[in-house]
């Protein structure tokens, strides 16, 4: 699979290779519905965003993630992040995660737009033969996103990872496989038409 770094446009979003230029942007957005104060997302409080940037572009560095910036495209405002990680070359699949978006730019269709986007490259350009998703089985809002998406479950991780919080956390393990993904997308193509 080659992961270089590339930008992916739809109709609403943009998303674009994280880099340290958009570190404004997304404290903004992480003070927009206060995103960081929920203790089950990856988004950082303001004084964690240029830590949490180095540490992706590290990632991104060592082959182990891709992450992007999400735009959207009537402003140019910066809503948020999302990324390609536990990138598994040999089967080949890969992950969609470490996501959030402004708490403004919740049921716009900018975030399944993203998925739309990121599923695209991911099956019709790098070969995938799976994309997973994962997510806190605390985390309802988005158990409901991903389902919603087209991904099956997989199942469940009992006592997975530890919460920022210091709780365990379960974590719930959904997926598109390469021969579901044409119906997937149809479906949320359906979906952002009639938005």
């Amino acid at each position: 699979m080659d992961l270089s770094p590339v930008t992916l446009t739809g109709r609403l979003v943009r998303l674009e290779p994280l880099s340290l230029d958009h570190h404004d942007g997304l404290v903004e957005g992480t003070q927009d519905g206060q995103m960081w104060d929920r203790w089950y997302t990856s988004a950082p409080a303001a004084d964690g965003v240029a830590p949490m940037i180095e540490q992706r572009l590290a990632m991104r560095d060592a082959g182990t993630m891709v992450p992007f910036v999400a735009v959207r495209l009537r402003d140019n405002a910066v809503l948020g992040m999302t990324s390609f990680y536990d990138i598994r070359h040999d089967v080949p699949r890969l992950s969609i995660g470490y996501t959030w978006n402004r708490e403004s730019a919740h049921g716009s269709g900018t975030n399944p737009e993203s998925k739309l986007l990121l599923m695209t490259h991911a099956f019709d350009v790098l070969g995938c033969a799976a994309v997973r998703y994962e997510t806190s089985w605390s985390n309802q809002q988005s158990r409901t996103a991903i389902e919603r998406l087209g991904a099956r479950l997989d199942g469940v991780l009992r006592a997975d990872k530890v919460e920022r919080n210091g709780a365990l956390r379960d974590t719930v393990v959904y997926s598109v496989l390469a021969h579901e993904w044409p119906s997937v997308k149809a479906n949320l193509e359906h979906r952002l038409r009639h938005r």
